[in-house]
């Protein structure tokens, strides 16, 4: 790898500044970031900006302003030779990511995210992880409720499993067991590009159905057969709880996926990944699955047609909107990493945090992402395109358990004693 050669005026910027989730980014480095570091705030409106800026107290008051336009090549390039980092909220992604990436790629800028859309990750993997790796940059998507808990939480059980001499990970469940919060316009935005897509070609349905549609190495996975990353509506009967799929599943699952295979495999070569929601009750367990099922089953078909994604667009929000701060501090979310080893040991990692997973833990988690890459420090000594867990691992495990998040390990070995 090499590093540039020129100096950088700021740590890190936060491009997007002025829209929903730049705007909590930015506000959680000004309650957060560590002192001295240098924070900058960009987007295409000097007036925007300043009314971000003046509305995050002292502490801000002196932070610079970058306009910059994904549309504008030039200003892109001044964006990312100005800065360490560049934190990005600019989405969706697939009409306004790559410029960024390309920059940050060339100059050798690191870069994160909040992606959670499999064919822009796709496209930024063959056409800058190359460029990234020549020049150092570490470009890691996905740095928010998509990926972290999935990526991070496998992650330490992976690590645990190793430090209990219990042998490579197998099937490995991430089950979402409390979730509270709001939807965004940009994530509704993002689904609907998608599909779109995905509606008008079929060499764009297969990439999406590939459960290694992001791996470095396609021909070197492992063949395990088919692998739903959902789990389909079913009793769990050891616990009490019912399963439904999570919408997140088919994007998690490929990330988590591609952290194996970028580590050499280390998770295993029978790792097989998938993710659910689990309901409680022996009434409201099973109808509450049912519902969920139902209702994302006709979201993703409704938003395939004209006439129903018509009536969607009067009920979901449009980009740029988001819940209000009530409802981002009632949110929570707790994910639960279910991993059994080779040698039939098990481990779970809980995820947990306050604040609604899309927008306040967001926030928090894209905020420490970029902070753990300015600062540089145990990070991974890797480049590229990246994960959380490979791109950041540990030093942003750290991180967010400073930041109050939970990330614990609990494991049972192959002969039943538990391992704290």
């Amino acid at each position: 790898m090499t590093s540039p050669a020129h100096p950088r005026s700021l740590d890190v910027v936060v491009f997007g500044a002025t829209g929903f989730v730049g705007r909590l980014v930015a506000g959680h480095l000004a309650a957060a970031a560590p002192a001295g570091l240098r924070v900058g705030l960009a987007g295409r409106s000097t007036d925007r900006l300043a009314a971000v800026r003046d509305g995050l107290g002292p502490v801000a008051a002196h932070w610079p302003l970058l306009v910059a336009d994904t549309g504008n090549r030039a200003s892109m390039e001044q964006l990312a030779a100005a800065t360490r980092v560049v934190a990005s909220t600019v989405g969706p992604y697939e009409r306004h990511g790559e410029p960024v990436v390309a920059a940050c790629a060339a100059s050798g800028t690191h870069y994160a995210d909040l992606t959670g859309e499999v064919l822009f990750v796709r496209r930024s993997i063959a056409r800058f992880h190359d460029l990234a790796l020549s020049t150092g940059a570490r470009i890691v998507h996905s740095c928010g409720f998509d990926s972290v808990p999935s990526d991070l939480g496998v992650l330490l059980a992976h690590e645990q499993a190793q430090a209990d001499g219990e042998g490579a990970l197998e099937d490995t469940t991430l089950v979402v067991t409390d979730l509270r919060g709001g939807v965004s316009g940009g994530t509704v935005e993002s689904m609907r590009l998608q599909l779109e897509a995905a509606r008008r070609d079929a060499a764009t349905r297969r990439i999406l159905a590939d459960p290694y549609s992001l791996s470095p190495d396609r021909v070197a996975e492992p063949d395990l057969g088919h692998q739903r990353d959902a789990v389909g509506v079913r009793r769990d009967v050891i616990r009490g709880e019912w399963l439904a799929p999570f919408v997140m599943a088919p994007y998690n699952t490929r990330v988590v996926r591609r952290t194996n295979a970028l580590m050499g495999w280390v998770y295993g070569r029978r790792f097989r990944y998938r993710e659910a929601m689990a309901f409680q009750g022996a009434v409201t367990g099973p109808v509450a699955a049912f519902a969920v099922t139902g209702g994302l089953a006709a979201t993703m078909l409704g938003m395939r047609f004209g006439p129903t994604r018509a009536l969607l667009d009067r009920v979901l929000p449009e980009p740029g909107e988001g819940p209000d701060e009530k409802t981002r501090t009632r949110g929570r979310f707790r994910v639960e990493v279910r991993a059994t080893t080779a040698t039939g040991a098990s481990y779970t990692v809980v995820v947990a945090a306050s604040g609604d997973p899309g927008y306040a833990a967001t926030a928090v988690m894209l905020g420490e992402s970029a902070v753990a890459l300015a600062l540089g420090d145990d990070l991974p000594d890797r480049a590229g395109v990246l994960t959380p867990a490979t791109g950041l691992g540990d030093a942003l495990v750290d991180r967010l358990r400073t930041a109050g998040f939970e990330l614990s390990v609990v494991g049972v070995p192959g002969g039943g004693d538990r391992l704290g």
